[in-house]
């Protein structure tokens, strides 16, 4: 195996000199600032080389902490890519496409720096020690990612191969929508949605290394979980992600089935739905706001998201929508729990920002969608691209260098696309 990191290419960032006079020349700086630092990070992070006999090329999500292939962190990289050098998100997919098995299973980590080794194989979604990649997935948008930075995914055999594993192995009630086996399949981690769900084998729990161990022994096939107990989970990002696939491959849209299984009206949220039953409600986190990133949600349901949830104090902080509702008991901005890492239960992530921010622009938010562009310019700018960030204060919290915060640039320059979530002629307006 040989590989090498980084590139040299990236501009520099902007500074004062290059702002001209007045207040509309020093937002054009700043939205250059957020262009170079974003190009900067992606080059910075870029990885090539060969695995047995395979070439690669990827974006690393962090240098320090990420060096191996994760399947949602390359899509949304791929999809900033086409904004520098488009090549490269053709690169980017192609390499995930290259990581798949026969069947078309693609996994939530490709090891294509080495196989996985140390205490990491204790908890890591492996059968063997020598897998080539986890053997659970990831939140599914490969030809959502394709569909947005390269071309028309329907052409592609190995993108459809992999679309298709999903809806015939995961889609266990045969209503088109995808269930979870594991809380990090949704690439939610630890997010509190899923504790009244799986208790104390919860992500960042020591327990999950149990539902591990249990799902490995099962080879984490979701059948056999099911058949085990479970638990089991349609979860509503995934399934967003999904439904923009399946639109994306020009495909029958399953947000009808998303409405009908998902969507509760009284409240006007979207919330998960697991077997067996959660034993108690579960916690408001903002994977409910994730169907504004759906252009064919119907525009009622939308505006009930905006006015009632997203535009309220739960989730309308300073920078952008925290990963939980500021309100709930479980909302911690703490990264750690009894020394280990419990993701997604308080900080914004720039991911969710941005797919909540097409459903503003596609409803006609526009000063509330400008608002949150410019805290998230600002955040960026101020602690660079980081893996999450306080919602009140905007300091950057985890993972220096992290490549799907570079997303910021498509908040601060939005591409016309936007409004119809970047599917173009794979999308008829209802």
């Amino acid at each position: 195996m040989q590989g090498a990191t980084g590139d040299q290419s990236a501009q520099r960032a902007l500074g004062p000199e290059d702002a001209g006079d007045g207040p509309a020349a020093g937002e054009l700086a700043a939205v250059e600032q957020v262009r170079a630092l974003c190009e900067r990070t992606l080059r910075s992070n870029w990885t090539h080389g060969e695995r047995a006999g395979i070439p690669y090329a990827y974006t690393r999500p962090s240098p320090e902490r990420y060096r191996w292939q994760w399947y949602w962190d390359s899509c949304f990289a791929a999809i900033v890519w086409r904004r520098f050098e488009a090549a490269r998100s053709r690169e980017e997919l192609r390499t995930l496409c290259a990581g798949a098995r026969e069947d078309g299973f693609i996994g939530h980590t490709i090891f294509w720096e080495g196989r996985l080794s140390g205490l990491r194989r204790i908890f890591y979604n492996v059968v063997d020690e020598d897998d080539p990649s986890t053997s659970t997935i990831q939140p599914p948008m490969l030809a959502w990612a394709w569909r947005a930075a390269v071309g028309d995914p329907a052409r592609e055999p190995r993108i459809v191969a992999h679309h298709e594993w999903l809806r015939r192995e995961r889609d266990l009630e045969g209503d088109g929508l995808l269930w979870i086996l594991q809380p990090d399949e949704s690439g939610l981690d630890a997010s509190p949605q899923f504790d009244p769900i799986w208790h104390h084998r919860a992500q960042g729990l020591p327990g999950f290394v149990e539902l591990v161990h249990r799902n490995r022994g099962l080879r984490f096939e979701i059948r056999a979980v099911r058949e085990a107990g479970g638990p089991v989970v349609c979860e509503v990002l995934t399934n967003v992600l999904h439904a923009l696939c399946e639109l994306a491959l020009g495909r029958r849209s399953p947000t009808p089935a998303l409405i009908d299984r998902l969507y509760e009206e009284s409240s006007g949220l979207f919330a998960a739905q697991a077997w067996p039953p959660a034993d108690s409600a579960l916690p408001l986190t903002w994977s409910a706001l994730a169907p504004l990133a759906l252009p064919d949600l119907p525009e009622a349901i939308g505006r009930r998201l905006v006015e009632e949830h997203l535009l309220s104090s739960r989730f309308w902080t300073p920078l952008a929508p925290p990963s939980v509702a500021a309100d709930e008991p479980s909302f911690s901005l703490r990264e750690h729990t009894i020394g280990l890492r419990r993701y997604w239960r308080g900080p914004t992530w720039i991911n969710s920002a941005w797919l909540v921010w097409l459903g503003l622009v596609r409803l006609g938010y526009a000063e509330q969608a400008a608002t949150l562009a410019s805290a998230v310019q600002r955040a960026v700018l101020a602690s660079g691209l980081r893996e999450f960030y306080d919602p009140f204060d905007g300091h950057g919290m985890g993972a220096r260098d992290f490549a799907w915060s570079s997303l910021a640039t498509e908040l601060a320059d939005p591409d016309p696309a936007a409004p119809a979530s970047h599917l173009g002629a794979a999308f008829t307006p209802p």
